[in-house]
């Protein structure tokens, strides 16, 4: 019988660093003869410990991918903040409101949505269906035919965007920890390194040359946006195409993403992918990640790269 092995990871959601007391990830693999199929297929949580079965198929680390939102930078209440400007710019008021003040998603209500709904029109587009199309100064009534919804939706997601630009060049926001080291890292091993989000281009070219620099978002491999391809995650479109671009197979890429959106666009496109989470995303469904982190501040790419060559992903 082949020998598997099995990764407990016990982060701690009170202490984002607390996986700095660790040894190195892969100094923790006992090999075993045997595995409990329960323990396989158990669903893991932020607050328990998380199983990770491995065997001896072998894959190569050739391209890291990065998603933007979430995991280079936490960025969810800064989109919420953006959108709930662009409602107040605009006086935009649902038929299903209960008052006559202009819509205002709430944090949890935003926590819910951006984890269930890649991208901002079809999060306008699905709450404005759900919710009645609004009215607003862009017109006296409410949209009636398509052509109309569809652009009060770019009206809107035009502004928000260049309101999140005008956040992001606040220099206030800063990248979460371990990202720039890893990217470093990345490129000086002669790995190939992306960025894929769903996010508008122009805001996600933003937050990279203002967060990784301008050298390190030119030195990138593939840089994907939402504007880039027909579907939003989690279709895994976006991680299909930038295979083709990096020229590279799908089975040799690890994607890292915060949210089980992305995750499952990743796992789509055949890809193992490793999670870094955030508050807004610890309590998601991660079972079928590779591993998971508070953050990436003690991830190093050699983990990473043994993290791939091990892994199997389970189905």
């Amino acid at each position: 019988m082949a020998s598997s092995a099995m990764l407990f990871l016990q982060p701690n959601l009170s202490n984002p660093l607390s996986l700095s007391s660790h040894k190195p990830l892969f100094s923790l693999f006992k090999t075993h003869t045997t595995f409990s199929a329960a323990a396989a297929a158990s669903k893991p949580t932020p607050c328990k410990p998380i199983v990770l079965t491995v065997s001896a198929s072998s894959r190569a680390l050739k391209a890291l991918i990065f998603d933007c939102d979430g995991v280079i930078l936490e960025s969810e209440h800064l989109h919420r903040q953006a959108y709930n400007d662009a409602f107040a710019h605009f006086n935009v008021q649902c038929p299903s409101s209960p008052s006559s003040e202009p819509l205002n998603w709430s944090p949890e209500f935003y926590d819910e949505l951006q984890n269930q709904i890649g991208g901002g029109k079809p999060k306008m587009r699905w709450y404005f269906k759900e919710h009645g199309w609004p009215t607003s100064t862009i017109s006296d009534t409410s949209p009636e035919n398509d052509e109309d919804r569809a652009k009060l939706i770019d009206i809107l997601q035009d502004w928000k965007t260049e309101r999140y630009k005008d956040i992001i060049k606040s220099g206030t926001v800063e990248p979460r920890p371990g990202v720039l080291r890893l990217m470093d890292e990345t490129k000086a091993s002669g790995i190939k390194l992306a960025v894929c989000s769903a996010a508008t281009k122009s805001s996600v070219v933003l937050c990279l040359e203002n967060l990784i620099g301008l050298e390190r978002f030119q030195g990138l491999d593939c840089f994907l946006a939402g504007d880039d391809v027909k579907e939003k995650k989690p279709d895994p479109m976006i991680y299909v195409t930038a295979a083709k671009k990096l020229g590279i197979s799908e089975k040799d890429c690890l994607v890292v993403e915060d949210s089980v959106i992305g995750l499952q666009a990743a796992t789509g496109a055949g890809m193992s992918c490793v999670i870094s989470y955030t508050s807004s995303t610890a309590n998601q469904d991660f079972k079928e990640a590779a591993a998971m982190f508070p953050d990436l501040s003690n991830v190093r790419l050699a983990d990473l790269e043994a993290l791939l060559k091990s892994t199997v992903a389970a189905n």
